[in-house]
Protein backbone atom coordinates (compact mmCIF):
# COMPACT_ATOMS: atom_id res chain seq x y z
CA UNK A 1 0.00 0.00 0.00
CA UNK A 2 0.76 3.75 -0.48
CA UNK A 3 2.84 5.55 1.94
CA UNK A 4 0.57 8.18 1.26
CA UNK A 5 -2.91 8.04 3.80
CA UNK A 6 -5.81 8.89 2.07
CA UNK A 7 -8.78 9.47 4.23
CA UNK A 8 -12.05 7.50 3.66
CA UNK A 9 -15.33 7.81 4.98
CA UNK A 10 -16.37 4.22 4.68
CA UNK A 11 -16.74 3.36 8.48
CA UNK A 12 -17.78 6.39 9.36
CA UNK A 13 -21.08 5.18 6.87
CA UNK A 14 -21.10 2.06 8.23
CA UNK A 15 -21.22 3.24 12.04
CA UNK A 16 -24.46 5.41 10.94
CA UNK A 17 -26.29 2.20 9.81
CA UNK A 18 -28.27 1.95 12.68
CA UNK A 19 -30.02 4.80 12.15
CA UNK A 20 -31.56 3.22 8.74
CA UNK A 21 -35.44 1.87 10.04
CA UNK A 22 -36.19 -1.45 8.62
CA UNK A 23 -40.16 -1.74 8.03
CA UNK A 24 -40.70 2.02 7.86
CA UNK A 25 -44.18 2.16 7.14
CA UNK A 26 -45.00 -0.22 9.63
CA UNK A 27 -45.63 -0.26 13.39
CA UNK A 28 -43.36 -2.47 15.14
CA UNK A 29 -43.33 -3.90 18.19
CA UNK A 30 -39.74 -4.17 18.45
CA UNK A 31 -38.32 -1.75 16.23
CA UNK A 32 -35.12 -2.85 14.19
CA UNK A 33 -32.72 -0.95 12.06
CA UNK A 34 -30.45 -2.13 9.05
CA UNK A 35 -27.43 -2.64 11.68
CA UNK A 36 -28.89 -5.74 13.53
CA UNK A 37 -30.36 -6.80 10.51
CA UNK A 38 -27.32 -7.21 8.71
CA UNK A 39 -25.27 -9.07 11.97
CA UNK A 40 -28.66 -11.49 12.09
CA UNK A 41 -28.30 -12.24 8.07
CA UNK A 42 -24.73 -12.58 8.89
CA UNK A 43 -25.15 -15.32 11.01
CA UNK A 44 -27.67 -17.34 9.88
CA UNK A 45 -26.01 -17.00 6.27
CA UNK A 46 -22.65 -18.62 8.02
CA UNK A 47 -24.78 -21.25 9.31
CA UNK A 48 -26.66 -21.71 5.99
CA UNK A 49 -23.04 -22.46 4.25
CA UNK A 50 -22.02 -25.12 6.62
CA UNK A 51 -25.10 -26.96 6.21
CA UNK A 52 -24.80 -26.51 2.68
CA UNK A 53 -20.73 -27.44 2.90
CA UNK A 54 -22.13 -30.92 4.60
CA UNK A 55 -24.49 -32.05 1.77
CA UNK A 56 -21.83 -30.81 -0.67
CA UNK A 57 -18.29 -31.96 0.24
CA UNK A 58 -16.32 -31.73 -3.26
CA UNK A 59 -17.99 -28.13 -3.67
CA UNK A 60 -17.26 -26.16 -0.43
CA UNK A 61 -18.19 -22.80 -0.05
CA UNK A 62 -16.40 -20.52 2.89
CA UNK A 63 -19.04 -19.86 5.32
CA UNK A 64 -16.81 -16.78 6.81
CA UNK A 65 -16.86 -14.97 2.73
CA UNK A 66 -20.99 -15.96 2.70
CA UNK A 67 -21.38 -14.18 6.51
CA UNK A 68 -18.80 -10.90 5.20
CA UNK A 69 -20.95 -10.32 2.45
CA UNK A 70 -24.32 -10.58 4.51
CA UNK A 71 -22.74 -7.97 7.26
CA UNK A 72 -22.61 -5.35 3.98
CA UNK A 73 -25.56 -6.50 1.76
CA UNK A 74 -28.00 -3.70 3.15
CA UNK A 75 -24.94 -1.22 3.18
CA UNK A 76 -26.36 0.57 0.41
CA UNK A 77 -29.73 1.58 2.26
CA UNK A 78 -27.19 4.01 4.08
CA UNK A 79 -27.85 6.04 0.54
CA UNK A 80 -31.71 4.69 -0.56
CA UNK A 81 -33.02 3.98 3.15
CA UNK A 82 -35.20 1.46 3.36
CA UNK A 83 -37.28 0.97 0.58
CA UNK A 84 -40.89 -1.10 0.91
CA UNK A 85 -41.03 -4.24 -1.21
CA UNK A 86 -44.52 -3.61 -2.43
CA UNK A 87 -43.30 -0.43 -3.68
CA UNK A 88 -40.34 -1.83 -5.39
CA UNK A 89 -41.90 -4.40 -7.21
CA UNK A 90 -44.91 -2.71 -8.01
CA UNK A 91 -44.21 -2.37 -11.72
CA UNK A 92 -41.23 -3.54 -13.62
CA UNK A 93 -40.74 0.29 -14.62
CA UNK A 94 -40.49 1.01 -11.10
CA UNK A 95 -37.62 -2.20 -10.17
CA UNK A 96 -35.69 -1.39 -13.07
CA UNK A 97 -35.65 2.03 -11.65
CA UNK A 98 -34.55 1.29 -7.88
CA UNK A 99 -32.06 -1.81 -9.62
CA UNK A 100 -30.37 1.50 -11.35
CA UNK A 101 -30.21 3.39 -7.94
CA UNK A 102 -29.13 0.57 -5.86
CA UNK A 103 -26.24 -0.11 -8.88
CA UNK A 104 -25.32 3.23 -8.03
CA UNK A 105 -25.58 3.35 -4.25
CA UNK A 106 -23.34 0.61 -3.99
CA UNK A 107 -20.76 1.78 -6.30
CA UNK A 108 -21.05 5.07 -3.99
CA UNK A 109 -20.50 2.68 -1.30
CA UNK A 110 -17.25 1.26 -3.09
CA UNK A 111 -15.58 4.75 -3.66
CA UNK A 112 -15.75 5.89 0.17
CA UNK A 113 -12.71 3.44 0.07
CA UNK A 114 -9.12 4.01 0.14
CA UNK A 115 -8.42 2.94 -3.61
CA UNK A 116 -6.02 0.12 -2.67
CA UNK A 117 -8.92 -1.24 -0.93
CA UNK A 118 -11.15 -1.75 -3.18
CA UNK A 119 -10.97 -4.44 -5.51
CA UNK A 120 -10.68 -6.65 -2.37
CA UNK A 121 -14.56 -5.23 -1.52
CA UNK A 122 -15.98 -5.73 -5.34
CA UNK A 123 -17.21 -9.05 -4.39
CA UNK A 124 -18.32 -8.29 -1.14
CA UNK A 125 -20.48 -4.49 -2.20
CA UNK A 126 -21.12 -5.04 -6.19
CA UNK A 127 -24.23 -7.41 -6.54
CA UNK A 128 -22.96 -8.51 -10.49
CA UNK A 129 -19.41 -9.84 -8.57
CA UNK A 130 -20.57 -11.77 -5.85
CA UNK A 131 -20.42 -14.95 -6.78
CA UNK A 132 -24.34 -16.93 -7.06
CA UNK A 133 -23.84 -19.19 -4.97
CA UNK A 134 -22.77 -16.69 -2.45
CA UNK A 135 -25.65 -14.46 -3.49
CA UNK A 136 -28.45 -17.35 -3.22
CA UNK A 137 -27.62 -18.44 0.24
CA UNK A 138 -27.36 -14.56 2.18
CA UNK A 139 -30.86 -13.79 0.24
CA UNK A 140 -32.26 -16.93 1.36
CA UNK A 141 -30.55 -15.58 4.82
CA UNK A 142 -32.45 -12.34 4.41
CA UNK A 143 -35.32 -13.78 3.72
CA UNK A 144 -35.33 -16.21 7.04
CA UNK A 145 -34.20 -12.86 9.02
CA UNK A 146 -37.34 -11.28 8.03
CA UNK A 147 -39.59 -14.22 8.12
CA UNK A 148 -38.64 -14.65 12.39
CA UNK A 149 -39.39 -10.51 12.42
CA UNK A 150 -42.79 -11.65 10.93
CA UNK A 151 -43.21 -14.50 12.99
CA UNK A 152 -42.23 -12.78 16.45
CA UNK A 153 -44.56 -9.44 15.44
CA UNK A 154 -47.27 -11.67 15.70
CA UNK A 155 -46.61 -13.23 18.67
CA UNK A 156 -47.19 -9.72 20.01
CA UNK A 157 -50.38 -9.69 18.49
CA UNK A 158 -49.23 -7.15 15.43
CA UNK A 159 -51.83 -8.14 12.88
CA UNK A 160 -50.43 -5.71 10.61
CA UNK A 161 -47.60 -8.16 9.61
CA UNK A 162 -50.10 -11.19 8.64
CA UNK A 163 -49.91 -10.06 4.70
CA UNK A 164 -45.97 -10.00 5.45
CA UNK A 165 -46.32 -13.82 6.66
CA UNK A 166 -48.51 -14.89 3.92
CA UNK A 167 -45.77 -13.28 1.38
CA UNK A 168 -42.62 -14.76 3.02
CA UNK A 169 -44.39 -17.99 3.38
CA UNK A 170 -44.00 -18.85 0.02
CA UNK A 171 -40.68 -17.62 -0.85
CA UNK A 172 -39.98 -20.00 2.33
CA UNK A 173 -41.50 -22.46 0.36
CA UNK A 174 -39.61 -22.33 -2.68
CA UNK A 175 -36.32 -21.84 -0.89
CA UNK A 176 -37.08 -25.41 1.08
CA UNK A 177 -35.74 -26.98 -2.27
CA UNK A 178 -32.59 -26.32 -1.35
CA UNK A 179 -31.40 -28.89 1.37
CA UNK A 180 -29.57 -26.36 3.92
CA UNK A 181 -33.13 -24.22 3.71
CA UNK A 182 -34.85 -27.04 4.73
CA UNK A 183 -32.49 -28.46 7.56
CA UNK A 184 -32.06 -24.89 8.73
CA UNK A 185 -36.03 -24.35 8.73
CA UNK A 186 -36.53 -27.83 10.76
CA UNK A 187 -33.62 -27.52 13.08
CA UNK A 188 -33.97 -23.86 14.06
CA UNK A 189 -36.60 -21.57 13.81
CA UNK A 190 -39.14 -23.54 16.41
CA UNK A 191 -36.72 -22.34 18.77
CA UNK A 192 -36.98 -18.32 17.73
CA UNK A 193 -40.78 -18.30 19.00
CA UNK A 194 -39.48 -20.29 22.32
CA UNK A 195 -40.08 -17.93 25.50
CA UNK A 196 -37.01 -17.39 27.43
CA UNK A 197 -37.62 -19.31 30.24
CA UNK A 198 -38.31 -22.77 28.25
CA UNK A 199 -34.93 -21.49 26.36
CA UNK A 200 -33.02 -21.46 29.88
CA UNK A 201 -33.72 -25.07 30.58
CA UNK A 202 -33.33 -27.02 27.42
CA UNK A 203 -30.85 -26.42 24.43
CA UNK A 204 -32.94 -28.44 21.95
CA UNK A 205 -36.46 -28.31 21.42
CA UNK A 206 -38.27 -31.40 21.52
CA UNK A 207 -40.28 -32.29 18.43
Amino acid sequence: MSDKIMKSTFLAWVFRMPLIKRWSLMFCHQPENIAEHSHQVAVVAHLLTLIYNKNNPTQVLSAERAATIALYHDQIEIYTGDTVTPIKYHNPELTMEFKKLESTAENLCLQTLPEALREDFKGLLLSEQIDPEYARLVKAADVICAYIKTLNELKQHNYEFEHVKDNLEIKIHTLKEYPEVAYFMDTFIDSCMTSLDKLSTTTHIKQ
